[in-house]
Parts: C-alpha cells; structure tokens; sequence
C-alpha cells in the first residue's frame, strides 16, 4: 500500500477513483482509461498552480520540495519556469489576485475591456486581449458541457474544481 491508500490523503484517493469509476460505463474499460487520464492530467494541472501558489506565498523550493519527497533542485528542475514562458505577451496579462468571492466580477469588467481568460492558477487568471467583449461563467467540472456548448460557450480554462466558459459578444471592446 502507499502511503495516500493509508495516509491523511485516503479519503481524497478514495473520492477521486470512485468518481472515475462512477464516469466510466462499466462495459467500458477504454472509458475508464480515459477518465483516469484525464484525472491524471487535472491532478498535474492542480500541483502545478499549487506549486506556483506556494512560490507566491513565499515558501523555498525546499521547502516545496520537502512536501513533495523531492530535492529543492529536482522541485525546480520541474516545477520551475526558466524559459520565461509564464510570462505574458504584449497581448496577454494576469488578472488577480482574486478570489472565488471576487473573480467573477473582475473578469465582467475585464471581459467588457475586451479580455478574456486562457489560464487559471491560484488567485490568478492568464488574459488575452481581443477587439470585442467577452463573457465568463464560472461551473462545477462535473461532466458534460453540450448545454453551454449549444449557447455560444466554450472552454476558456480548466482549474479544479471549476471550468472558466467565455463566449465572445462580438460587441466592441470598451476602452
């Protein structure tokens, strides 16, 4: 057994395989391979906003590596952005700090300045700027997203637990 089958993180382990398994048809095994995928890719996703949260925090890459079982030059080696690529472009911007409390206002007043959000991570949002307004809805990852789908949103993010939807107005953008 490892140490998550045993440890304090059981009862996540737990509630992350039954929700695969409750996703996956049971006369399915490719579907549950992909659903367990795709919770790998999530999970991955999470460490690394997790990660960068705790490096705005103020925490050492040792420390972060100690929480991790890893070196502090392995955490970096990994988790570390030495090509600049973190960095927005000249039509790109970080929106925050925000909260869930606060973020969905934030983004109403950025999307109708013509922004529009690709990436989420901690208390952050990565913006891209366009010619016309943008909406946001923020939803539960749940499953299915053809009923958003139908009325003009697609996926502008994923940061568990939520899916960030944006639809373009095509009005222009406020100055």
């Amino acid at each position: 057994m490892t140490t998550a089958e045993t440890g304090p993180d059981a009862e996540l382990v737990e509630a992350i395989g039954t929700a695969i398994l409750r996703a996956a048809p049971q006369d399915d095994p490719l579907a549950l391979v992909r659903h367990a995928a795709s919770a790998e890719s999530a999970a991955r996703d999470l460490l690394q906003q997790a990660v960068g949260a705790a490096r705005s925090g103020g925490h050492s890459w040792a420390a972060i590596g100690t929480e991790l079982g890893m070196s502090r030059q392995a955490v970096q080696q990994r988790f570390g952005d030495r090509s600049g690529a973190d960095a927005p472009s000249a039509e790109q911007r970080w929106l925050g700090p925000v909260t869930a409390f606060d973020e969905m206002a934030e983004l109403e007043i950025a999307g109708r300045r013509g922004w529009h959000t690709i990436r989420a991570g901690m208390l952050r949002h990565l913006m891209v700027h366009t010619p016309t307004q943008w909406e946001h809805k923020r939803v539960v990852w749940t499953g299915s997203l053809k009923r958003y789908e139908q009325d003009g949103w697609v996926v502008g993010c994923r940061a568990l637990p939520w899916i960030y939807l944006v639809r373009d107005t095509g009005i222009p953008a406020e100055s």
